[in-house]
């Protein structure tokens, strides 16, 4: 495949009663702020080089957010893209803010959902967002409330689309009640496999499901096996972590992050990666060996 076109390689993915389909592969901005995903970056120019070559890979989906930074990655982004390809979709999630020191601070009231999604639409220059996750803290948070709000914004026209992150199958079940979700944006990667019943279900369903941290965000992945399984194919680790994703479950979508070009190029090269059955064997029982 040209590599143009890298990020095609997966195949690609409608969401549900929409028209909007996308590659598989996607990109996710937020390594694109400084460290701890606060301030600015070290090298805002590679950041705008790593947006720009991701569009030339082939990504058209890229999942962002205002507390990244917070407001850095979607500056970049406009930088970087303005104006936009028309085929290029954003999703960004809402529901948090970033205190002076870094802190994450949760916030789901209707008012600061609103002035989040108007935020992320004026700072991305776009007229409304195509798909907004709402995310949530664990499973005792609440979250009929703040769904009903962004159905609210939904119905207004602020949003096209609704998505939640950070949730059980209790929460996904009552979200679900209230508003049609297109994705599941939760964490999962080779080792954290909590979400695999959720996964199937979605599968059956037709609706995305997002994992975050899919390389184990701030602590890599390690495992022997998945070690000895890179070696074999003269791959990298993360490579191959990223295949056994896609190779999971036709719904997975990727966004995985880096702020380096480099980087970039070998995460979106996964795409292209098969796994033969007898290698996805022996990493599907890595979980249970953790």
């Amino acid at each position: 495949m040209a590599e143009s076109n890298l990020a095609a390689a997966a195949g690609r993915f409608t969401f549900p009663g929409t028209s909007i389909s996308v590659n598989r592969m996607g990109y996710g901005a937020m390594q694109l702020a400084g460290p701890h995903v606060f301030g600015e970056p070290k090298d805002p120019d590679e950041a705008r080089a790593v947006l720009r070559e991701a569009l030339e890979l082939g990504v058209d989906h890229i999942d962002t957010s205002d507390y990244y930074g917070p407001y850095v990655t979607n500056r970049l982004i406009r930088e970087a893209l303005f104006p936009y390809p028309k085929h290029l979709i954003f999703i960004t999630k809402i529901g948090a803010w970033r205190d002076d020191e870094g802190g994450w601070i949760l916030d789901r009231t209707p008012d600061f959902l609103r002035k989040s999604v108007e935020d992320n639409i004026e700072r991305l220059g776009l007229d409304r967002m195509s798909v907004v996750n709402l995310r949530m803290g664990g499973p005792g948070d609440d979250v009929a409330a703040p769904m009903r709000a962004m159905r609210r914004m939904q119905e207004e026209g602020l949003i096209d689309h609704i998505g939640v992150s950070t949730v059980d199958a209790a929460q996904l079940r009552i979200a679900r009640d209230i508003a049609p979700v297109v994705c599941v944006q939760n964490q999962y990667n080779l080792v954290h496999r909590d979400d695999d019943a959720m996964i199937d279900t979605l599968a059956e369903d037709g609706v995305a499901y997002v994992p975050y941290f899919p390389l184990g965000g701030f602590s890599p992945l390690q495992t022997e096996e998945l070690s000895h399984v890179a070696e074999e194919l003269g791959q990298s680790s993360q490579s191959v972590a990223l295949a056994w994703l896609l190779q999971r479950s036709p719904n997975i979508l990727l966004i995985p992050g880096t702020s380096r070009r480099t980087h970039l190029r070998a995460n979106i090269a996964a795409a292209g990666l098969r796994l033969s059955e007898e290698h996805k064997s022996r990493l599907d029982g890595v979980a249970a060996m953790s």
